[in-house]
């Protein structure tokens, strides 16, 4: 049977209470050991939210970001009062949720506690008010990099700014598989961007354990739930089904499709049927770096893939890509660029390495790492990299009236009221 025979063939895995206590040791074992070169992403600092209180009522929602868990949460930016500091809450409605979306939730909470990583998107905070779950994370002020691709890069991001948000997503890749995991939701929408540049990865709820009885498994067979969702970025072995299974390779493959996705700003075979998109993938075939990323495969005729080797830099990808374009324009009505965008020989190299067909043939993510396109992270500071991300801007408090007061003892969410509040600034699919 293959995965688009049947869309119900798994479940989340939910792991035992004792996880924490499990795995403790061997989460401080790796943080003391990490001797990062990445000092662009430092400790957390200002977006620790465990201090801050478990009343609901110390919370003003300001604007609803987006929806998510089966339009079950909204998320919403708000301003935890006493403090004024400045977060993001997602509101789940437990009395609408079945019993194998609450275990879903429930592993959720459990993975944000056990895990420790400066690149990745956890809770400290969780608490409920009546029916309603509150989980607080830092306000991710400049969203999503999917957002920043429909809003202001409509044809790709720069290739520093690439780097820096791969890099980032690198090394929580590397935390997760080192602790025996695989995220199985590596996309544009789960690597998410703090006000200060912070790069963080999100999506735990997709998070696989492979860990059985205390040893690593060198594969799994469980398919992520909601998985027709994340078809173009999910691996060939995974969506095979066979008894050979799939392993943390699998991210890696994911991190290659998202790697194309920045650079052109589309998503690769997310236009094919479900059915071509996996003989495609099955077959070998994979995307390439087309150099004119924003013209159609059909319309490149003669043109030749450039291997110059020069980085596109923030004058093609910023400059054609961003300013030139309306950010409310419809994808199909937006002006093409008008000249071809060269990519660097290690940004091929990347993206080749890992859209290998055989997992085994892909680099991990710890020697990903240490990949040529990566050097010239270490070349900038946070903030030349957020100047290379105008004219995008950050998120800040709205002046408008809040969408909601502080909760009272009703279990219903709150509607927002704004006229924004219906276009999502996140995806939280």
């Amino acid at each position: 049977m293959s995965f688009l025979d049947c869309s119900c063939i798994s479940h989340a895995q939910v792991q035992p209470m004792d996880i924490e206590e499990r795995y403790e040791d061997i989460s401080h074992q790796f943080l003391s050991t990490d001797g990062s070169q990445y000092t662009l992403q430092g400790p957390a600092g200002g977006d620790d939210i465990t201090g801050l209180s478990v009343e609901p009522a110390h919370y003003q929602l300001l604007a609803e970001l987006g929806r998510g868990f089966n339009n079950l949460s909204q998320v919403f930016m708000a301003r935890h009062t006493p403090t004024g500091q400045m977060v993001a809450v997602k509101q789940t409605n437990l009395d609408e949720c079945t019993e194998e979306e609450l275990l879903q939730l429930m592993n959720e909470v459990l993975l944000s506690r056990l895990f420790r990583h400066s690149n990745l998107l956890t809770s400290r905070l969780v608490f409920s008010s009546c029916c309603q779950l509150w989980v607080l994370t830092p306000l991710m002020a400049y969203g999503s990099a999917d957002t920043l691709l429909r809003t202001y890069f409509p044809d790709g991001m720069s290739e520093s700014l690439i780097a820096y948000l791969l890099y980032g997503v690198l090394k929580a890749l590397e935390y997760l598989h080192r602790m025996g995991y695989v995220h199985r939701g590596v996309k544009a929408s789960h690597i998410l961007l703090s006000g200060d540049g912070r790069v963080y990865l999100s999506g735990l709820h997709s998070v696989y354990s492979m860990m059985r009885e205390g040893k690593k498994m060198r594969a799994v067979f469980d398919m992520p739930h909601h998985s027709p969702a994340l078809l173009p970025w999910l691996s060939p072995e995974l969506l095979r089904q066979d008894l050979h299974g799939y392993g943390v390779k699998s991210d890696i493959y994911s991190l290659g499709i998202v790697a194309c996705e920045l650079v052109s700003g589309r998503v690769p075979f997310q236009d094919m049927p479900p059915t071509q998109m996996l003989l495609q993938k099955l077959r070998g075939s994979h995307c390439c770096l087309l150099d004119v990323a924003p013209f159609p495969l059909g319309e490149l005729g003669g043109l030749k893939v450039s291997r110059s080797g020069v980085d596109s830099g923030i004058g093609e990808s910023v400059a054609t890509g961003s300013l030139t374009h309306s950010a409310t324009a419809p994808p199909t009505d937006r002006p093409q660029s008008p000249g071809p965008k060269n990519h660097s020989a290690t940004l091929h190299n990347l993206v080749q390495l890992c859209l290998q067909q055989q997992p085994e043939r892909r680099p991990s993510a710890s020697t990903l790492l240490t990949h040529a396109f990566f050097k010239q992270v270490k070349r900038h500071t946070r903030d030349t990299f957020l100047n290379l991300m105008y004219p995008a801007a950050p998120l800040t408090s709205p002046e408008d009236p809040p969408v909601s007061c502080p909760p009272g003892p009703s279990c219903h969410a709150q509607t927002p009221t704004s006229a924004d509040a219906t276009e999502a600034v996140w995806d939280f699919s």
